[in-house]
């Protein structure tokens, strides 16, 4: 039988290929049965990443990038990670917690949001626009795989970091986004792993009760 709770593990400071490894042993761990799932809380080098897609236009000028780029399993157009940002990398079976993409990304914006809320940010969903949202301005971005309905890669948390790396591309596609953070809408310099720390009991617990709402014992 699968142990009985998800694996949250804190990884620092982390390059994106090295992440992108762990992730992929922790989906082949999954898929075996090994654990019923596995959630990496980390920050990125800097990096920009993009979903496989026909459509890169969001990079605009990949010479002339300040960071590396990497092209990943993931859905969706171009972000930027880099340290000060907080990344929750998911990897669970989508079998026990409902085979729903949508509800699922339904369910990482809502880890966000009521992770921000105990910091005092008001965070919101857009229609149509994957993310959160405080007003108008993006503080987190998501984009998942998914490969024999287990998931794999998740959210990008700004927490303290510096946004001028978003200013080399459209961020997610979307013109004209103004991105921002936790600590740019409070003014308090939070430090990445106190948040990650929020957001893992947050998660654990609302994965707990999704699992529960699918039929399946937490």
């Amino acid at each position: 039988m699968k142990p009985p709770s998800i694996d949250t593990r804190w990884l620092g400071r982390i390059d994106y290929d090295s992440a992108l490894r762990l992730q992929e042993a922790a989906l082949a761990d999954v898929r075996a049965g090994a654990t019923p799932g596995q959630f990496f809380l980390l920050e990125h080098e800097p990096v920009y990443t993009i979903g496989r897609t026909r459509d890169q236009s969001s990079l605009l000028a990949t010479a002339l990038l300040p960071h590396p780029v990497r092209e990943t399993n993931r859905g969706g157009q171009a972000t930027f990670h880099g340290p000060g940002q907080l990344v929750g990398y998911a990897i669970l079976d989508l079998h026990d917690y409902g085979e729903d993409l949508h509800r699922y990304l339904r369910f990482l914006e809502q880890v966000v949001i009521d992770t921000i809320a105990a910091f005092g940010v008001a965070g919101a969903r857009r229609d149509g626009l994957t993310g959160v949202w405080v007003e108008d301005r993006k503080i987190a971005s998501i984009g998942v795989g998914v490969r024999h309905w287990v998931t794999m890669h998740g959210f990008g948390l700004n927490v303290r970091n510096d946004l001028a790396g978003f200013q080399s591309i459209i961020p997610c596609g979307i013109s004209g986004v103004q991105m921002t953070s936790i600590e740019r809408e409070t003014g308090i310099p939070l430090s990445v792993e106190t948040v990650a720390a929020t957001a893992a009991e947050i998660f654990t617990r609302s994965a707990a009760s999704l699992r529960t709402q699918n039929g399946t014992q937490p």
